[in-house]
């Protein structure tokens, strides 16, 4: 068996022309890790930020480095210690973030337990562009928000990767979604559960919108002070969960004289609700839209379609 893999590797911070197809060291797994063989790797705004230099760039150090944190793909062998999977297992997870996973590559290694089982009806491919996504708006939205039946949820940038996942978690928890997205991708949403979908192309969604529970920016308030805005729209008591780059403390204290919240959350590996979010895929009440599928030597093209920011769902790279 080959000691080494293909991967996308990058020797200096830049354009999608930093990154390049080359063959390195396959790693090994170490005790409670296992060693998955990638059939598809999923592509998310963290990634291109961080091959740029801004995104997670502070946490890998200088490169090179690989890029890429969603996998899907199949256990092809265990370390010492692991019970909870086995060789043959269909898995995905989104390991190791923010620390280097090194996704955009043949093989991975991460402990067992920031894996789950792929979802039965989903496809590798599908499944890559699932973890980083869908555990984001999971524990925005059920962790940190406890959003439930009754309570008004708007979600920004909602036909998004995270979006799109974000409308059909709340709308599974029972919440009314109102969502924001240009105007040809609102019958989608309206078809994924959003109840009103604001075109702010056209409209300022605080001209639009009040009495809201919960706000999920997705967008963040370097875009025309979108989290900030957002603080109009929340009832007392209600609260703003910024994404992109989490919230300043100005706008902390803002939030607290208006009798409202407002933090910032990055999303963390956990497998657990990683199960969830399968079973919730395999009952027919989640479903992660890819737009488009890259070779894994297109990395850096898959980069500059999503660096386009018009994507509908996520893009992924085909790996095996």
């Amino acid at each position: 068996m080959s000691s080494t893999m293909r991967a996308i590797v990058q020797d200096s911070l830049g354009g999608p022309e930093v990154l390049r197809l080359a063959e390195v060291q396959k790693p090994v797994p170490l005790p409670t890790e296992v060693l998955v063989r990638v059939h598809a790797a999923g592509v998310n705004p963290v990634d291109w930020k961080t091959r740029a230099g801004s995104g997670m760039a502070h946490v890998l150090g200088a490169p090179p480095f690989i890029l890429g944190w969603d996998v899907s793909g199949v256990v092809e062998e265990t370390g010492f210690g692991v019970t909870v999977l086995q060789p043959g297992d269909e898995v995905f997870g989104m390991p190791w973030f923010p620390r280097q996973a090194g996704a955009y590559a043949q093989y991975v290694t991460a402990p067992a337990r920031q894996f789950a089982r792929k979802p039965r009806t989903a496809g590798h491919e599908a499944a890559a562009g699932t973890p980083l996504a869908a555990l984001t708006a999971w524990q925005a939205l059920v962790d940190t928000a406890s959003l439930g039946s009754g309570r008004r949820v708007l979600i920004h940038a909602a036909a998004g990767g995270v979006g799109h996942l974000a409308v059909q978690l709340a709308r599974h928890a029972g919440a009314y979604v109102i969502g924001t997205a240009s105007a040809a991708k609102h019958d989608w949403l309206r078809s994924l559960g959003a109840d009103e979908v604001i075109d702010y192309t056209t409209t300022r969604f605080e001209d639009a919108v009040r009495d809201v529970d919960v706000v999920l920016d997705l967008v963040g308030d370097g875009h025309d002070r979108t989290s900030t805005r957002s603080l109009d729209v929340l009832r007392p008591g209600g609260l703003l969960v910024a994404v992109p780059s989490g919230v300043a403390p100005e706008l902390v204290g803002r939030a607290r004289e208006r009798g409202v919240r407002a933090t910032g959350i990055l999303v963390e590996p956990d497998g657990a609700a990683l199960a969830r979010i399968a079973e919730l895929i395999d009952k027919g009440e989640l479903d992660v839209e890819v737009e488009e599928v890259f070779p894994l030597a297109d990395a850096a093209e898959a980069h500059r379609r999503g660096e386009q920011g018009r994507n509908r769902g996520k893009i992924v790279l085909g790996v095996a």
